[in-house]
């Protein structure tokens, strides 16, 4: 059984899914989370419930200035073995750092790559938890983000990231793709 809740933040509406006590998504909307869960999950039952295993009030400290509060969250992802240890990789980086999608590969020990990061970064189905906001270009542009480059920009103020590492890239380098 997935339990649904949803909350409103600066973000706009988050919606959550989550069973086990992990959180399972995090889409920005209820139709992005149906679209997800119907592809993972699509033979789990759901139902909504207010605050699943406490997660909606961890979220809500986040966006309320507790960044820790996310560390806290067990989460169940899924993906290929690749995607996981990226996803792992991204819980690592600090509040207030961002990293290069290349800087990730090598740190990874796949140096030669970065689109593959990038690829798995886009693919992450519990972004704001799993902080695929914190990954920038080379020229530590922002790059692309499933829920628009102002959310990306909001997280990383939030989250006291250096100025530099939070200026856009220019329309060329945003029109790339999708990545979180």
């Amino acid at each position: 059984m997935l339990l649904i809740d949803e909350i409103q933040s600066p973000l706009g509406r988050i919606a959550i899914a989550a069973r086990g006590g992990r959180l399972c998504a995090l889409e920005f909307g209820r139709a992005r989370l149906a679209r997800q869960l119907a592809a993972r999950y699509p033979d789990v039952p759901r139902r909504r419930a207010r605050n699943p295993f406490g997660l909606s009030v961890k979220l809500r400290a986040y966006l309320a200035g507790d960044l820790a509060a996310v560390d806290r969250i067990a989460v169940e992802t899924g993906g290929t073995p690749f995607q996981q240890r990226v996803w792992r990789a991204l819980r690592r980086i600090p509040v207030g750092r961002t990293m290069s999608y290349g800087a990730l590969a090598r740190a990874l020990g796949v140096g030669a790559a970065a689109r593959a990061v990038g690829a798995a970064n886009g693919r992450n189905p519990i972004s704001l938890v799993v902080p695929c906001h914190r990954l920038i270009g080379r020229d530590a542009g922002l790059t692309g983000y499933g829920g628009g480059l102002w959310r990306k920009r909001w997280l990383l103020r939030h989250e006291g990231a250096r100025p530099h590492a939070t200026r856009a890239r220019s329309a060329a380098g945003r029109s790339r793709g999708r990545t979180h």
